[in-house]
């Protein structure tokens, strides 16, 4: 009875030592904690990324239910950081060719420089001709199933330069994917690549071989294909290049042709993305791929637009926590969003910055890894589109004066892109009030990253809640902050 009580009482006191050494590792990652800087974006103001305070943490007090306060606890920690990027479309590389030397070199720092500009790593390219593109093509000749005819001599006159130049711009690596918007004419049951249609069976082994005849080309390239969507926006009928996929064909078509031809290449490390449409109908498609296991096996995960708003309804963010919850091995990337129907009057439109910090933040915190905007670069015009479809961008050129329009867009995604690295990891981050959203990520190195945004019209003091630390703060109205510590 004695040896018992003895062994139980070192074994209670063995546990007792080894959390209080779990506890004292909790505290030293707050302890590190001592400066804090404050990045800050504000209508009406100078403030674009501007680092406007430098704070001090101070030992925390229990908050009041009268404060507006932030927690964030680093010892929660959820996915990983893929990166956030652009489109590099045919009319974003027409637009670029035609700037002046020292603008293109402009928009390639704005946009790829770690330093100088706001450091996107992610690039999606489109698969031959979309609606940005200024006219329709394919890479091969009407008709040629066997793809005898295939090629990407098109592709070397303004994309191909345009992303060497980002991936150079950006450190020499960048995650690149590519997506289709329809397959040749002669392949679907339409016989145009405009205007919806599906892709015929008897070309199902043809369209996968086409995938397969891209990544080798642009790799030979030196451009490393990290991944693809099977289509853009597959339930879509578009005036543009588009092409219909129930779930059932697109699921069928991955797992009995994509995927299988892919790996038979030697191409099997290649992330194939489904969906690659709005968050509406997001969980259906999930449903039925991911639940096929010959189907999900093929499958690195699902993108996602945020265009169901075009319903009149509200963003469905909502739909992809359920997602995550329900699919929590799939991995889910946001590939496309812009603001649409182009307007000149309204480049500095503040509310179109906020949609991007609404989005991103409420993105990131139901699971996302990565997030991909739409086009880099249009002209003045909102183009070039060849079926008038035309939108914004972050980053405008106006080609008459040779001069670069940068919207408010651009500042709220570099308040993510400029400070969260590749490989970060999103921890706890929580709001008290309705008035402020709020995500956070670690970086490799431990450095925290906290993106805070008020979109209201009045001026918030807040408390940011670290541990055993805490640093007031206040926010601009119409504002978005990024807090480093």
């Amino acid at each position: 009875m004695k040896t018992t009580t003895i062994t139980l009482l070192l074994f209670v006191n063995f546990i007792g030592f080894s959390q209080q050494n779990i506890n004292k590792t909790k505290m030293d990652i707050t302890a590190k904690r001592t400066k804090i800087a404050v990045y800050t974006t504000s209508e009406g103001s100078n403030l674009k990324l501007s680092n406007n305070q430098n704070l001090l943490f101070k030992d925390a007090i229990q908050p009041l239910e009268t404060q507006s306060c932030i927690f964030v606890n680093p010892n929660n920690k959820f996915q990983t950081f893929l990166g956030i990027g652009g489109a590099i479309t045919d009319a974003s590389a027409e637009v670029f060719a035609k700037l002046p030397k020292d603008k293109q070199q402009e928009l390639l720092d704005a946009y790829y420089n770690k330093v100088k500009g706001i450091g996107y790593s992610i690039i999606r390219t489109t698969i031959h001709s979309s609606d940005f593109s200024s006219g329709s093509y394919t890479y091969i000749d009407e008709g040629d199933a066997a793809l005898k005819t295939f090629n990407i001599e098109h592709d070397k006159n303004y994309k191909i330069p345009l992303i060497k130049k980002a991936t150079e711009t950006a450190g020499g690596k960048v995650t690149l994917y590519a997506s289709p918007w329809s397959p040749p004419a002669f392949m679907k049951d339409t016989k145009n690549m405009l205007q919806g249609g599906k892709l015929l069976p008897e070309f199902y082994q043809s369209w996968a071989n086409y995938y397969v005849k891209f990544i080798n080309a642009y790799q030979k390239e030196g451009m490393p294909i990290w991944g693809l969507t099977i289509q853009n926006e597959p339930m879509a009928k578009q005036t543009w290049e588009s092409c219909i996929y129930s779930a059932e064909e697109e699921r069928d078509f991955l797992k009995n042709y994509l995927g299988p031809t892919l790996k038979k290449a030697a191409l099997g490390d290649k992330k194939i993305i489904v969906w690659d449409h709005n968050r509406d109908l997001i969980m259906q498609r999930a449903n039925v791929i991911f639940d096929d296991p010959e189907a999900s096996k093929y499958a690195w995960g699902i993108g996602f637009h945020w265009y169901e708003t075009w319903s009149g309804g509200e963003p469905m963010f909502e739909n992809i926590a359920k997602l995550h919850e329900t699919y929590p091995n799939k991995n889910l990337l946001f590939t496309e969003g812009c603001v649409e129907k182009f307007d000149p009057a309204k480049y500095q439109l503040w509310a179109n910055a906020e949609r991007y910090g609404t989005s991103m933040i409420n993105d990131f915190n139901n699971g996302t890894v990565g997030w991909t905007d739409w086009n880099i670069l249009l002209d003045d015009k909102g183009g070039p589109n060849h079926v008038g479809n035309f939108c914004f961008s972050p980053i405008h050129a106006d080609l008459n004066k040779g001069e670069l329009i940068y919207t408010p867009s651009y500042y709220y995604i570099g308040h993510f892109s400029k400070f969260i690295k590749q490989n970060a990891k999103r921890i706890s981050s929580v709001a008290s009030r309705s008035q402020l959203l709020t995500t956070s990520f670690e970086n490799l190195n431990g450095e925290i990253v906290t993106i805070v945004m008020n979109s209201t019209n009045k001026e918030v003091s807040y408390y940011l809640y670290l541990g055993n630390q805490s640093v007031e703060l206040k926010i601009d109205p119409q504002s978005i902050q990024t807090l480093v510590y």
